[in-house]
């Protein structure tokens, strides 16, 4: 296991290297193919680094697998270029009662921003590179992703991040227990909410000398016959969801003064993935893996305001002026009741108070992905498609975020 997780390490740190050196190797194989004399002192030795670390890789590569099911190219630098379509959606539920009124309000936002269509660049060698990628919009969204993959395992980092303030609003009003009112809104947040995440994911594969994701996903091998195995998979989860602004203080105060809510979440799961080769340099992958959370933790951050929704008919309001050092009405109260028709603006004041954390329970998610690739001389074309689903729970507030996306690329090796 020591050996799997310093493969994974000295990959991942190989990633940069590849990247940042990847023209300094090309000079060197170019002026040793016309008989150029090898360049001295620092940069000679640079080079001898490196490729001392690609015969390491090499030899890995070609030692660990069945030639008759996978091939090694001889070319292990690749460039490629893609275009994905992502689509991303995130719901977020929340319960208000008003236990002296007998009434309970379930609500919830359903943000689904339009699939977005997004350019990218992936450099790199072998199983091992990174890539960035800006989404076609005028505000668009900034992707970064470090990858590598070896005969027998796998691990990817993606970072995102995400403002919209487009959303669905639904709201159940429930009156003694009936149901007495229900409604859907589509429209804007008065201001955007910021949707942040990291995804990290590693996997390995037990018949790593026969089967290979990478053949479909990222191409550093080519899978020559049908196979497949059985995979196991851990996957690391951090989101934030926050919509501070004031302006979208009506809905932290019908959703507990909640204005920022972090998840972390850490699955693991067991599926199968198979590579079917209908013809030479042609393959098509499916993976299914479902998933259980062994971790979830949420913390939520609130803000103190000096308002609250009635909980009963026919208060008074003779609560005077509001004392921000003190944070008191003039009789000596800290909330003043409110309406949901009555929202203040002159006299609302609000501050953060002590954030809360809390694991909650196991949530089962899923993984699937799909891949095609075609792969002809030293170039190669891939269609792949992943699905991700991860699920929250705080108390009375609930998060599901789904995350898919399907993209085309096209590359070549050097």
């Amino acid at each position: 296991m020591s050996e799997l997780f310093s493969g994974i390490l000295f990959r991942i740190w190989l990633a940069t290297i590849s990247v940042c050196f990847l023209p300094l190797n090309m000079v060197g194989q170019e002026a040793d193919s016309i008989g150029t004399d090898h360049p001295k002192g620092a940069v000679s030795l640079l080079k001898q680094k490196l490729r001392s670390l690609q015969y390491k890789l090499e030899s890995s590569f070609r030692e660990k697998v069945d030639e008759h099911y996978i091939e090694v190219p001889s070319r292990p630098w690749r460039i490629i270029l893609w275009q994905k379509n992502a689509a991303f959606d995130l719901d977020y539920h929340n319960t208000l009662d008003f236990l002296e009124l007998g009434k309970r309000l379930e609500w919830s936002f359903c943000f689904e921003p339009p699939q977005s269509t997004s350019v990218g660049l992936w450099a790199g060698y072998r199983g091992t590179g990174m890539s960035i990628s800006k989404t076609l919009t005028k505000d668009g969204s900034l992707s970064f992703s470090l990858g590598s993959t070896g005969v027998n395992y796998g691990v990817n980092i993606r970072l995102k991040y995400l403002e919209t303030s487009v959303t669905t609003f639904s709201a159940k009003i429930f009156s003694n227990g009936q149901l007495s009112e229900n409604m859907e809104v589509k429209g804007n947040l008065p201001s955007p909410v910021t949707i942040t995440s990291a995804y990290i994911n590693g996997y390995y594969v037990f018949n790593g000398r026969h089967y290979s994701q990478a053949a479909a996903y990222d191409q550093s091998v080519i899978q020559r016959r049908s196979a497949g195995s059985i995979v196991v998979g851990a996957t690391w989860y951090s989101s934030s969801f926050d919509y501070s602004d004031v302006k979208n203080a009506l809905f932290m105060m019908i959703g507990h003064n909640i204005r920022r809510i972090k998840f972390h979440q850490a699955n693991i799961g067991v599926g199968y993935g198979y590579n079917f080769v209908p013809f030479r340099g042609f393959v098509a992958n499916a993976m299914v893996m479902p998933t259980i959370s062994f971790y979830n933790r949420v913390k939520v951050y609130k803000y103190g305001f000096n308002y609250e929704f009635a909980s009963s008919e026919g208060q008074v309001d003779d609560y005077g002026d509001w004392n921000p050092q003190k944070r008191l009405w003039d009789n000596g109260k800290p909330l003043k009741p409110m309406t949901m028709d009555e929202m203040p603006s002159n006299k609302l004041d609000y501050w953060d108070v002590d954030s809360e954390t809390e694991h909650g329970a196991s949530q089962f998610n899923v993984d699937l992905r799909f891949g095609l690739a075609y792969n002809w001389k030293n170039y190669f074309i891939a269609l792949q498609a992943q699905y991700n689903s991860f699920a929250y729970k705080k108390d009375d507030s609930k998060v599901k975020v789904y995350d898919a996306y399907a993209r085309i690329a096209l590359g070549m090796r050097l």
